[in-house]
């Protein structure tokens, strides 16, 4: 395994999150893309496909990657120096919305100008039913602490504010005269039966409870869903004389 000093990660153009799918289709795509036949026999191109395959071979092999990993954090572990006042550091991370439902685990980086190594490195692990706006301690290499607050990242369906989440439904004008059932996916994709009123207007919210984001003293807030319909399209007849 060649050493931590070259990121393998980089080398494919991935996070240290990625998974074995992400790495093998990197992989294919860059190993096309650099391989020597393609790019005349350059000796550029011959390294960076010497350093492709360690990469591919380092981070495809789970064992492998595990002590690879390892190295990589022991690395950026940061150099005290002596009568240093421990710090405390800050940093704020963005969640995927079903990731305070599920919870997750990732790498966080800070930077110290104290730290003559340079980043440092954690791991963060966020339990299920976390809350937005959470923050999370972790303890430092070289001591002092780590607050990590864990925010809300932008979705496309939903828009959150605190545990409450909101998404549009559209309808047709003839189930906003009669009322009836429609359906709407949850954070996690489940479907969801929702009661529309007979004459329901556009814009009105239906609140459905226990959907939206954990709360941070327990249970969930709610999914407010806006109806949106088109009007009805009112058509005139002309007279010929």
């Amino acid at each position: 395994m060649g050493s931590a000093a070259t990121d393998h990660y980089a080398t494919l153009g991935l996070d240290r999150r990625c998974g074995e799918a992400e790495i093998r289709k990197a992989y294919r795509l860059l190993a096309k893309q650099l391989h020597p036949d393609v790019n005349g026999g350059s000796a550029h191109s011959v390294a960076q496909t010497q350093r492709l395959n360690e990469a591919h071979e380092t981070l495809s092999d789970p064992t492998r990657r595990e002590r690879y990993d390892r190295e990589l954090r022991e690395q950026t572990k940061p150099v005290v120096r002596p009568g240093r006042a421990p710090i405390k550091l800050a940093k704020e991370v963005h969640l995927r919305l079903e990731e305070f439902l599920r919870g997750t685990r990732l790498e966080v980086r800070v930077d110290d100008p104290g730290n003559e190594v340079g980043p440092e490195t954690y791991e963060l692990v966020v339990p299920a039913g976390t809350a937005p706006g959470t923050r999370i301690k972790l303890a430092r290499d070289g001591g002092g602490t780590l607050v990590v607050r864990v925010m809300a990242r932008p979705d496309f369906r939903f828009k959150a504010r605190g545990s409450d989440l909101r998404c549009d439904l559209k309808i047709s004008f003839q189930r906003a005269q009669q009322g009836g059932t429609e359906t709407v996916r949850n954070v996690l994709g489940s479907f969801l039966r929702i009661q529309i009123p007979p004459n329901v207007a556009r814009g009105e919210t239906i609140r459905i409870a226990g959907e939206g984001l954990p709360k941070s003293r327990g249970g969930r807030g709610d999914l407010l869903v806006r109806i949106l319909h088109q009007p009805k399209i009112q058509f005139h007849r002309t007279h010929r004389r």
